[in-house]
């Protein structure tokens, strides 16, 4: 694909865009701006109160006393912020970060970013061009084989993948896609790196052993970002896609997480086998060598959260948020004509699919007048003309709070 191929596809997307999203932001369904919280309950601009089902953090860790006192001592201790590169000077519970993460996913070595987005920069650059010495690449390079739905955050620097490698996509839905794309790598001298989600942000679960084994098979890599799967499952909230993996990390696999969901905290981290590739990330990786420092306050927070997801804590809340996934599901099979979208799943995300975005609108316009606000999503996030009503569910929802969009989605 030529780079103005590549420009005009940026052009036809943004050509078949709706105003649909403008006119959600006008009428208040999205786009909110809120001047305070207490648990699940927020209060906007315009002085309503509204039970909130947008936030990722599914566990409700971020204003759990604990992490609040952290930030508190990390204050104190630091002030807001240590403005430096991360390679150049850092608190000490970094690296206490870091060691804890070991513990949660023995036998691996872990790197905090300050986002995951800046982990997919600073690793897949790195390993394309051959340089992680954990994960070898042939000498004609890699072949970056992107999933359909994987994270915008990794098909969006396809352009930078370009400059170590080739770069498709295939379908988690069609196998024949993704072995074609695995043969194409295989004929071309190239090691396949395949770049998938663990937990789809709209969508279900990635079946990660199916795709390791097949990765393997072609002596490729399977690069996850399991950004919505961590903590919410799993011994210690190892997440989604450890668990699946059955409890470990396969040699040839990267598993990329975030601290900014279920963990409570901020920033993204990596999962290497090799000490030596942490520290070759340390000293060029392009976030570490040029971005700032995490956030001191965000990573006391972390540090915070790490020791609660190892103290027992966090298996607590994971039960009390699979009982409300259960029961948002149970509620939601009572109303008719509703097209519920990972229901049964081990994902914390549901979404009401509707056919048009009219329908999504009004469906999200009828939930906002009765206090409760969903993430209502057009194209390019769902297919051209179709809407859907994103929902977050949390440990800290109540009973009466999940049953309510029930209720008001049967009494329309």
């Amino acid at each position: 694909m030529t780079r103005q191929s590549r420009s005009n596809y940026i052009l036809r997307r943004s050509q078949s865009i709706t105003d649909m999203y403008t006119r959600s932001v006008e009428a208040g369904l999205t786009g909110h701006n809120i001047t305070e919280r207490s648990d699940k309950t927020v209060r906007l601009a315009d002085g309503d109160s509204c039970v909130e089902f947008v936030s990722c953090s599914y566990l409700g860790l971020e204003d759990h006393p604990r992490m609040v006192q952290a930030v508190r001592t990390a204050l104190d201790k630091y002030g807001t912020h240590f403005s430096s590169s991360r390679n150049s000077v850092e608190p000490a519970e970094s690296r206490e970060l870091e060691d804890l993460l070991g513990e949660i996913y023995p036998r691996m070595n872990a790197l905090v970013f300050n986002s995951v987005s800046s982990v997919h920069l600073g690793v897949l650059t790195l390993l394309g061009a051959g340089l992680l010495p954990g994960y070898p690449v042939a000498a004609d390079g890699p072949l970056f084989v992107i999933e359909r739905t994987a994270h915008a955050s990794m098909q969006a620097i396809r352009g930078v993948l370009e400059q170590t490698g080739e770069v498709t996509r295939f379908d988690v839905e069609d196998p024949e896609s993704f072995t074609r794309a695995l043969r194409l790598a295989e004929g071309s001298g190239r090691t396949p790196v395949v770049l998938v989600d663990g937990i789809g942000s709209m969508g279900g679960l990635i079946d990660v052993a199916a795709l390791s084994e097949k990765a393997a098979e072609y002596h490729g890599y399977l690069y996850i970002d399991d950004a919505h799967g961590i903590s919410v499952s799993g011994t210690n909230g190892a997440g989604y896609a450890f668990d699946a993996l059955g409890g470990h990390v396969p040699e040839h696999v990267l598993l990329v997480g975030s601290l900014s969901k279920a963990f409570g905290g901020s920033g993204g981290f990596l999962l290497t086998h090799a000490p030596e590739d942490i520290v070759l990330l340390r000293r060029e990786a392009n976030p570490m060598v040029f971005g700032h420092s995490n956030m001191v306050t965000h990573v006391l927070a972390n540090l915070e959260s790490a020791a609660m997801h190892l103290d027992g804590t966090v298996s607590t809340l994971q039960k009390r948020l699979w009982d409300n996934v259960d029961l948002f599901d149970r509620s939601l099979h009572r109303t008719r004509n509703v097209n519920l979208v990972n229901a049964g799943s081990r994902s914390p995300i549901r979404g009401l699919a509707m056919e048009t975005e009219e329908q999504a609108f009004h469906a999200a316009r009828r939930l906002r007048d009765a206090g409760i606000l969903c993430f209502p999503v057009f194209y390019p996030v769902v297919a051209p003309g179709t809407g859907l009503l994103r929902f977050a569910i949390s440990a800290n929802h109540t009973p009466e709070q999940i049953e309510s969009i029930a209720y008001q989605l049967s009494s329309s």
